[in-house]
């Protein structure tokens, strides 16, 4: 399985390891244009992510679809993920389906499960905090013709009950302190395929839930028989684990 790193052109300056596969994560959509930060020199291959933070409603579709596509072939990127952070809207989905409609076969789009569309391939989350991850990638498999692993790497707090399974978002900084500050003893869940500690503060139990390079690699290892071939990690949440997930020195 190939692991696609996602970073922005500040990040891809930083000292350390990198993958051989990068998402530039440079793109976002304008008014008419397709916004582009400035990239190292020389940036050829992987794909081309496109946020829609703050961006206009798209007008133009088809217009902008070839902006992209242009973009893509002057790179020699071979596809498109689409960071679209809220739910599907039909200026959003008309500029997909125009992506697809003039894609080749070695072309790749990749959108969120809101935005699963018949040619794309569908990026399932990994970070999930109950039931199996097993089961939830195999049911995806099932559903979409083409999926790819969102490989999100889980860092929560719950504070107990957690009846809705949400938590407080926890940093790779703030993770670490927490490690630091309680010196906790760290299992493992087969079931969510994360280490998980508990810890109890104001009276209330928390329980928090994470991912190390080992359980990223292990939902690897879970996804690939079932016909997932490349997974997407995000430079922030990863910036710890560059040399044990990508090897020293990889570029």
């Amino acid at each position: 399985m190939q692991l696609c790193l996602a970073l922005t052109p500040v990040e891809s300056r930083e000292p350390g390891p990198r993958s051989r596969l990068l998402a530039h994560v440079a793109y976002r959509l304008g008014k008419g244009v397709l916004l582009r930060q400035d990239l190292p020199l020389g940036t050829r291959g992987g794909f081309l992510s496109l946020s829609d933070r703050d961006a206009p409603p798209v007008t133009a579709p088809a217009q902008m679809a070839s902006m992209l596509l242009r973009e893509c072939a002057q790179r020699g990127y071979s596809g498109v993920i689409a960071d679209f952070e809220h739910s599907p809207t039909p200026d959003r989905v008309a500029l997909l389906q125009a992506l697809l409609r003039r894609k080749d076969n070695a072309f790749q789009l990749l959108v969120p499960e809101a935005f699963s569309l018949p040619g794309a391939t569908v990026l399932v989350n990994t970070a999930v905090s109950g039931g199996s991850v097993a089961e939830r990638l195999r049911e995806a498999i099932r559903q979409y013709p083409s999926a790819a692993l969102d490989l999100q790497r889980a860092m929560m707090d719950f504070t107990l009950p957690a009846p809705s399974g949400e938590g407080k978002p926890l940093t790779v900084e703030s993770l670490a302190e927490l490690r630091r500050q309680l010196a906790p003893t760290v299992f493992f869940s087969p079931e969510l395929c994360a280490r998980y500690f508990t810890y109890t503060q104001n009276g209330q139990t928390h329980f928090v839930l994470f991912d190390d390079a080992e359980t990223l690699r292990q939902k690897m290892r879970i996804a690939e028989p079932m016909g997932y071939r490349l997974a997407l990690v995000m430079y922030p949440e990863v910036k710890d684990l560059l040399t044990p997930l990508f090897g020293p020195g990889t570029r």
